[in-house]
This record gives C-alpha cells, structure tokens and sequence, in this order.
C-alpha cells in the first residue's frame, strides 16, 4: 500500500457556486444552491473487480499507483483523496413528459476534479456510494447488475467514438443492496457495487429547469456563466457573457445534441429514459440506465419496462425526444435572453442539422461518398425491408460491407440471409431486399469506387462488436457468482470495436433465442 500519492482534487464547481448551508444528510427540498455537501458510506470489505486502463492511463490515476486495496478504497467512497469534498448536484427534470420538480443526485456523490493528460479537468464521480439529501425514498446504494452495465457501455461507447461520461472502475462494496427489480413485489437481496464515472462535467438540461421553474434568475444566470466561461470559452465576446453569448451557447448545445442523436442511431443504441434530467449540457451520452441496442432492427422498440406501454422512449423516436427537451431548455434559459427567436432558430437548427446528419451518417454505413437526389429514399427503402423480416442491425452492415458487387444479384447472398432472425421469411420480404441490392448496387457503381476502399470505409463506421443485452446479462450471471471472466473478455473486446479479432465471434452473433424474453436481455427495468 502507498501511503501516499501525488494525486490531488479539485472543486472548482463547489468554489463558484453557491451550496446548500444545511450540513445535515437528510432528504429534502434544497433550495438556492447547485450543491450539498455529502460523505459517502463506508465500506471495509471494497473489492477492485474491473478499472478502464485507458482511460486510468489518461488520467493518471491507477491500482499501480494507488495499490489495488487502497484503489478499491477510494473509488467506492470509503477513502477521500487530498483536497476532496464531496458532494451532490441540485437539479429537476421534465419525466416521461411531465415536470418533476427536484431531483438531483440521488445516488450521485461528486469527489472533484483532476486534469488528465491533455489538459482537460475531468470530475470524478460515485454512483452507488450512499444517499443524498436528494436520494427522495431510495438508499443511495447500486447493485451489481446495473453498475456492470454502465461500466461496460460508458467505455463501449467511448471506444465507438461516441460523445460519452466514461467510467474508471468498477467496485464491489461487499454489501448487499435489496431491489425489486421489476417492481412486481418480488424483491431480493443483491450484491452491491459503485462505479467511478468521469466526465468534465456532469451539469443537464435539468441542472438549468430548476432554477428557472422557482423563478430564481440571480442563480440561473450564475450556473449558465459558470457553464459557457468553464466549458464554452470560445462564446464569451467579452469578460463575461452577454444575451449573444447565451444564444450561442443554446445553439451550440443543440448541435452537440443533434450530433449525438445522429452517432446513437448509426450503431442502433437505445438510450430507454430520455428525461431532461439525463440529457448532457455538453452532448454526451449520460446516465446508463435501462439502455439496449437494437438487434433485431425495430424503429418502436424500447428496453424500458417502465415505457413499455407509451414507447415514448422508442429507438426511432430518439431525435424527436431530443428535441421536446430542448424547447423544454429553451423555456428554461429564456429569462437570460428575453427573446423567443434566437432560442426558435437554433431549436431549427437542430432538425437541419440532424436531418443532414443522418444523411450524411447512413451514406458512410452504405459506403457512399457523393450526395445523390435519391439518397433518402434509397435509405428509407433499406430500413422498410428491415422492417419486412427480423433483420440484425449490426450484422447486416458488417456483411453488405463484404458484398461483392460486380454483377446483378439474382439470389441474396447468404452472408446478408444469416443475418435474419427468421430463417425462411415471406417471400416479399425476399424479393423487397433483392430489388434494394441492386438498386444499391447502381448506386455504388455510379460512385467507380475500388471494392476494397468501399469495404474499408464501412468497417470504420459499422461496429462489429456492441453491447448486446444478452452478453452483459452474461457477464452479470457470471459477477455475481464471483467469476469475473466475460466481463473482462467484453471490456478487452470492446476497445477495439470496428476490428474483427481473433476467436472471438461468439461476440458478434445474433441474440440467441433463449435470450429473446428473458429479463436482462429483452427488457430491463430502472431498478438498479
């Protein structure tokens, strides 16, 4: 054990703004301030189960430098780093449509800041390590099941190029937490854990609604100067920001969103509860819940129980959801602008730009380069023959990229047949996609294009590998009895996502049939 370190926190946030004078860890109303101070629980018998050397590395903060037992200590709350306070963020939320008023981090505790390699300070945060005065009628604690999950997507996705808080470790407390899992009065006792999640800032469109929504101005308009001076530099015209400043900054919030919304479409990633309490002010994917990725490909499908019935929350529904928060954001930020057309332009901005984003993304996973007038509905055909027959998303892109295209396709390859879930579908089903090949086949030859560069340019934007429901739900089955073996097979296999690797297949095939209703893998609920 090292006793000690040269790792040292900051708490630039708790500096800046106001906290709540209430010491006392007790659930309650917090108001006039961004933050309470809280310390996590104790616990003695922490045990390091995985940690992100990646990203470690690019923080400076690793089981080599800390020791494995200290590490394990640190990063499930039960020792604090120099210069640390801990503590949780005041924030609402617009939930499943409806305000919500107060939420905050429930199960959140903030150690403060480190900069990593490149300069950037980076917030490392708890989830699982006890209660907060926002905790409502929970425990504050996480369960093995969910906090594998998020550790295992937050790097996923990092690895797929996708905007994403990251985590560092994953740890188990030793404890066991009780959860009723699917809310049906069958609770049980499960292993318990915390992960380390890491991002420069854990601020959502929330963190702004609440202040707004208890007509307090004075602390809207301190958060939102914080925000753009600390994550938006480039927007402050002078020292500090202006209602021009404010409109930028709006605009470029909804961007970054559009470009999220378009990246979670490409690799078929279902978000499952896109409250404006888990939307990211600087376009990163937050708050890993009940996600899932589309296997089956299924623009209404949606992993979360809890929306089973509205599918408000639906994969093909995820820019449109996008959107509804933002105006929500817009409302939110008015007071600071005080003029509806600057908020109404870039919420336009928006559809443009993720209309032409996703555009631009589908002609790259088709392995296209020039724009063409019949772009969309040469896209749109492909997704109504994905519709016809249980088509795997992810597979199917990875096989057309292998497609030979010299001469026209009279039968369908059966590298792209393996890729349906039913394994003798209608024969309209059939004949839809043939008559799509070789539309596309014109489409690609027009383009007098080498194969192998076409091949080339769609592995880079088709992941092989992704997360699949019924791999993690694996990896949990395994943790819980203490075997750590897939677990470690997925996070080493997910780094390098695009590239096929050696014996490893068994990563990359469709959800088996036992896995089609089996909870975990089809449906999974926010318990965690």
């Amino acid at each position: 054990m090292h006793s000690s370190t040269p790792i040292q926190l900051d708490n630039d946030f708790i500096r800046q703004l106001p906290g709540d004078p209430e010491l006392r860890n007790f659930r309650r109303q917090v108001g006039l301030a961004c933050w309470s101070q809280v310390e996590p629980l104790q616990f003695p018998n922490a045990k390091l189960l995985a940690w992100s050397r990646p990203l470690a590395q690019q923080l400076r903060v690793s089981p080599d430098l800390l020791g494995a037992a200290r590490f394990a200590r640190v990063f499930s709350g039960s020792e604090l780093l120099p210069g640390s306070r801990p503590y949780a963020l005041c924030y609402g939320g617009h939930q499943f449509g409806n305000w919500a008023g107060q939420l905050g981090d429930g199960r959140a505790i903030n150690l403060g800041e480190v900069r990593d390699v490149n300069g950037q300070h980076q917030i490392l945060q708890l989830k699982g390590a006890g209660p907060t005065p926002y905790s409502r009628t929970a425990d504050g604690l996480a369960v093995l099941r969910s906090s594998l999950r998020e550790y295992l997507c937050s790097e996923a996705m990092h690895h797929l190029g996708i905007p994403t808080t990251r985590a560092l470790s994953l740890v188990a407390t030793g404890d066991t937490v009780v959860r009723d899992m699917f809310y049906d009065g069958n609770p049980r006792a499960e292993p318990g854990a915390v992960v380390c999640r890491v991002a420069p800032s854990f601020l959502r469109f929330g963190s702004y609604e609440i202040f707004s929504s208890r007509n307090e101005p004075a602390l809207l308009k301190q958060l939102a100067d914080y925000t753009i001076a600390r994550d938006f530099p480039q927007l402050l015209t002078a020292n500090t920001p202006d209602v021009a400043s404010y409109a930028a900054w709006f605009d470029a919030i909804c961007q970054r969103t559009a470009g999220l919304m378009v990246e979670w479409m490409r690799v078929g990633f279902v978000h499952g509860v896109m409250n404006t309490d888990n939307m990211s002010i600087l376009g990163l994917t937050i708050d890993y819940g009940p996600y899932g990725w589309i296997e089956p490909y299924d623009p209404h499908w949606t992993p979360n129980t809890t929306d089973a019935q509205g599918r408000r929350y639906r994969f093909g529904q995820q820019p449109q959801v996008a959107l509804w928060n933002l105006v929500q954001l817009a409302n939110a930020l008015f007071p600071l602008i005080g003029d509806v057309k600057p908020l109404e332009a870039a919420l336009d901005r928006y559809r443009d730009a993720y209309e032409q984003g996703w555009l631009t993304m589908m002609r790259n996973k088709l392995g296209l380069v020039l724009p063409h007038g019949d772009d969309q509905q040469l896209m749109e055909a492909l997704l109504h023959c994905f519709t016809l027959v249980e088509t795997d998303m992810t597979l199917f892109f990875r096989a057309l990229a292998d497609l030979v295209l010299a001469d026209e396709i009279t039968v369908i390859p059966a590298g792209l047949q393996a890729c349906w879930y039913d394994a003798a579908p209608a024969l309209p089903a059939g004949q839809a996609l043939l008559d799509w090949l070789n539309r596309y086949r014109t489409r690609v030859l027009q383009e007098d294009r080498p194969q192998s560069q076409r091949q080339t340019a769609m592995q880079q934007v088709n992941p092989l590998y992704v997360l699949r429901n019924w791999l993690a739900q694996q990896a949990i089955d395994e943790a819980e009895q203490g075997e750590l073996g897939k677990l470690h097979e997925l996070e080493e296999v997910l780094q390098q996502p695009y590239h096929q690797q050696a014996g490893k297949d068994h990563l990359a095939q469709k959800r088996p049939e036992w896995a089609r209703q089996r909870a975990g893998c089809s449906m999974l609920s926010c318990s965690s």
